[in-house]
């Protein structure tokens, strides 16, 4: 409970941040594209755990870097996280209407509206981003990780993947490598930049990535048992699209309770990974159980 309390504080300060910074860099307008800055501000406010900005803070503080240089940075990898989901609720892609309990972009606002303020998200994330008053060096590093892991090789892979294995059977190595890339990427950008930016070396940010896998596939996971067992209204969203879609999934592989299993495993690896790095480091392992036993 205490370790829960923690992370809940942490995950609340770091949305607070974050939010904030957020209304800075795209305020509200009255010019001719207000129509897609309202789209985009409601699907980036409309909620959300944060955990791929409080995961860059955190290893940013690790190395001794300041909130002031990674914050830009943290709600750059934030927008591109909204717009993916943005996205991904499309009627050519999952077609989902509900999102976080809110109608999804392309419901509250249009379709074209959503695949647009989903474009201007990606896009302007790298404004907001290059505007870090972190070191030049560091920065083009850590803009370089920014867009390799969101782009073709990286979380938009893993989506390619998710669509063509939909009414197909496929091996578990092809669904493992999809959430490494889909999930495991995007947290692997918040862990990388964290350090890079903090000023870790290059063996460093490797170990902030290995752990940031661990993690990433352990997260899907938790997230198959939750789409076949969660709580609708946790969730804020129905239960059951993998299955509605046929999707191949961990769970459809080898059910609950060796999922759990699975998960808890990688999770144990990745506070491994925490102890090299850095001892015992609280925050990051607070996080790192808080996502195995997450219920949303």
């Amino acid at each position: 409970m205490v370790k829960k309390t923690m992370v809940d504080a942490l995950l609340k300060n770091t949305a607070a941040a974050v939010e904030e910074k957020f209304c800075e860099v795209l305020p509200e307008t009255n010019e001719g594209y207000s129509s897609v800055v309202e789209a985009m501000r409601y699907s980036f406010l409309g909620g959300g755990k944060r955990i791929r900005p409080a995961l860059l803070l955190e290893f940013c503080k690790l190395f001794g870097g300041s909130e002031e240089e990674a914050l830009p940075f943290a709600v750059a990898l934030e927008m591109i996280h909204t717009y993916s989901l943005i996205h991904d609720d499309l009627p050519c892609m999952d077609n989902d209407d509900m999102r976080r309990g809110r109608p999804s972009c392309h419901k509250q606002f249009s379709e074209d509206i959503a695949l647009l303020a989903g474009d201007a998200l990606l896009t302007h994330a790298f404004t907001v981003s290059a505007s870090s008053i972190a070191d030049n060096d560091r920065k083009i590093k850590a803009i370089g990780v920014l867009s390799r892991n969101a782009g073709y090789s990286g979380m938009i892979g893993g989506q390619v993947i998710d669509l063509a294995i939909e009414n197909t059977p496929c091996e578990t190595e092809t669904v493992r490598e999809m959430y490494l890339l889909k999930t495991g990427e995007l947290l692997s950008a918040a862990c990388e930049i964290g350090a890079i930016i903090g000023g870790a070396d290059d063996e460093k940010i490797k170990m902030a990535r290995q752990y940031a896998f661990k993690v990433g596939l352990a997260f899907q996971i938790i997230d198959d048992i939750l789409d076949n067992i969660g709580d609708e209204k946790l969730l804020g969203k129905p239960i059951g699209s993998d299955a509605k879609n046929n999707k191949t999934t961990f769970v459809s592989k080898y059910g609950i309770e060796e999922c759990r299993s699975i998960a808890a495993k990688l999770s144990a690896e990745a506070k491994e990974i925490l102890v090299e790095l850095s001892g015992d480091n609280a925050s990051l392992i607070a996080i790192t159980d808080y996502l195995l036993n997450r219920k949303y």
